[in-house]
């Protein structure tokens, strides 16, 4: 793959086409290793290190909407990952949880998100990498925000310590 005429390219684009490359390899591996999808092993990593979750927070936690959490839902739940809970103080309420399965298959996919090894020779330096993560916290939050202007108007700078949308 020539990648000569990405060397001036905008950020923006370098980023779309890191993160295209990434998801698709990172999917590939979920499905050849693990029979899951990138949403589905999103999902499950939620109910990992949170516990159990309603619908609506495991929706949030993923970065989808609950109408597209609940086909992920359905999918873990039929594959014995996850079960749905009646809540034992609101009969209404549905929680989510891991089965025993879900929390095996989370293991080995766990040690490996939780590796902080570099990607790169650069982020490998930790100065380029805290600049690097500086930058996608603040793109994750500003793009988790709902109605967005950020690729139409010019950046105005944030608080850093700010969770405001």
């Amino acid at each position: 793959m020539h990648h000569g005429s990405l060397d001036d390219a905008p950020i923006g684009r370098l980023l779309g086409i890191a993160g295209h490359l990434a998801t698709q390899r990172w999917n590939r591996y979920l499905a050849e290793q693990h029979g899951l999808t990138g949403a589905g092993m999103a999902a499950l990593l939620a109910l990992h290190r949170h516990g159990e979750l309603t619908h609506r927070a495991l929706a949030d936690h993923c970065f989808v909407r609950p109408a597209t959490a609940t086909g992920i839902i359905d999918t873990l739940e039929r594959d014995g990952l996850v079960e749905r809970r009646r809540s034992d103080t609101d009969r209404r309420t549905i929680r989510l949880a891991l089965t025993q399965a879900g929390t095996d298959r989370m293991a080995t996919i766990v040690r490996l998100v939780d590796t902080n090894a570099p990607l790169t020779s650069v982020d490998a330096d930790p100065a380029n990498a805290a600049v690097i993560r500086r930058f996608l916290l603040e793109l994750i939050q500003t793009m988790s925000c709902g109605e967005d202007t950020t690729l139409t108007q010019p950046h105005r700078p944030t608080d850093p310590g700010s969770d405001r949308c």
